[in-house]
């Protein structure tokens, strides 16, 4: 049950953020509020993921501590730019992806020990979204990747981000 607060759509979430991969093999911590979230729909999302779409949480890597063994794994993108893929080679979990060279890394909110906090600020990819999905109202929408992740930031941080502590 979420704590009550004022806005109950944007309830209280104390920091560290603490996750891992489904067989415990690798477990991390998340020492600062997330940037952003949003749904990527993408159909290499839908496969990793094994459902409709995958959540990216956009975090400050140098925030991110890693605890256990990982592997990583390189790709070209659609878009033509590099990808690394961070799993726990036990049971082959996704914990999140960036691209080199970058601050920030998006980590997979399935993986959060507590996900109940987790309200997407946009879905992207949405041309690659199953026939049955309907965006919510109140979140952004992009067929492809959109050029900057500026107004998807922003819209988090001013409806859904919950109130870090």
């Amino acid at each position: 049950m979420l704590p009550e607060t004022p806005d109950s759509s944007r309830p209280d979430v104390s920091l560290p953020l603490q996750g891992g991969c489904a067989c415990g093999a690798v477990r991390y911590t998340l020492k600062s509020a997330p940037v952003a979230l949003f749904a990527c729909h993408c159909t290499l999302c839908q496969r990793q993921s094994g459902s409709a779409f995958g959540q990216s949480l956009r975090v400050r890597r140098a925030d991110l501590d890693i605890q256990g063994e990982t592997v990583t794994l390189r790709r070209e993108t659609e878009r033509g730019t590099r990808s690394e893929s961070v799993f726990c080679p036990g049971c082959g979990g996704r914990l999140y992806n960036m691209r080199p060279g970058t601050d920030y890394c998006h980590l997979r909110g399935g993986t959060l020990d507590d996900t109940s906090w987790l309200r997407p600020a946009a879905h992207i990819w949405t041309r690659h979204a199953q026939p049955w999905f309907t965006p919510p109202a109140d979140t952004l929408v992009e067929t492809g990747q959109p050029a900057s992740l500026d107004a998807i930031v922003q819209h988090w941080q001013d409806t859904k981000a919950p109130r870090f502590r």
